[in-house]
């Protein structure tokens, strides 16, 4: 029972970081699982479609704007990690995290640098986490369109920091990351 852990969303200056872990049934491999960003958005949604219905155990957690202002995004990453690591609904043998840091827990884990190229438990991870976050995002965008989420997924894209500058800050900014945290020291 190994689980890889990735997450998804620590660069956007909006909405919440989204951690994913997957435990892939080695009977019943899944063919073309590769890092989330290095795939179409179409075969993303093909694979995630895939995982969810064959993967023996998927859990997803995330931490929230107010818990990455609170306490940093690495420590909020580590938060959406363990609650993502909770919610599989049993306990790995050991986790394989994609990055150079694991959170302090109590599980026997690895930190594995690229590995969501390596690792098809980190790929599903990956995958999971990306998909989940887009999810989230469109959604907002519903209620706060001119910030264009629905097209940046709430990273700082010249059309994202224009809405920003014209219309300010909306509660899903994470206001301790500097362009946000700039522009309300302006106003």
């Amino acid at each position: 029972m190994i689980a890889g852990v990735d997450e998804a969303g620590r660069g956007p200056l909006a909405g919440p970081v989204v951690a994913a872990a997957v435990i892939l049934n080695p009977a019943d491999p899944i063919i073309g699982l590769d890092d989330s960003k290095k795939l179409t958005s179409r075969r993303r949604a093909t694979l995630e479609a895939e995982i969810r219905a064959r993967a023996l155990h998927i859990g997803v957690g995330q931490a929230s704007v107010e818990e990455i202002d609170a306490l940093n995004i690495l420590q909020a990453t580590f938060l959406a990690m363990t609650r993502a690591v909770q919610a599989l609904g049993r306990e790995p043998a050991h986790i394989l995290v994609d990055g150079n840091r694991l959170p302090k827990w109590r599980y026997k884990a690895e930190a594995v640098v690229g590995g969501d190229a390596l690792h098809p438990c980190i790929s599903a991870a990956s995958i999971i986490a990306k998909e989940t976050r887009d999810r989230i995002m469109k959604q907002a965008a519903l209620a706060h369109p001119h910030y264009g989420w629905d097209r940046n997924m709430g990273y700082g894209s010249a059309a994202h920091m224009a809405a920003l500058e014209r219309h300010g800050p909306c509660a899903l900014h994470r206001t301790s990351f500097a362009p946000v945290r700039d522009l309300l020291a302006k106003q």
